[in-house]
């Protein structure tokens, strides 16, 4: 598996974090400062990801 993959695993995994952090937070599971850390978390690993390119 290339790097181009990998980042593209990268960016899928956070797509998916991100879409299921705002559905719970929609369905009213957590709250904003939650949704805000989760968010920041898959953020993190994704410049994380693109730096190992």
């Amino acid at each position: 598996m290339g790097d181009t993959d990998d980042l593209g695993s990268a960016v899928e995994a956070f797509l998916s974090e991100a879409d299921s952090a705002y559905e719970e937070y929609d369905r009213g599971y957590t709250d904003a400062d939650a949704t805000l850390r989760r968010l920041e978390s898959a953020i993190e690993r994704l410049r994380t990801a693109s730096r190992e390119e």
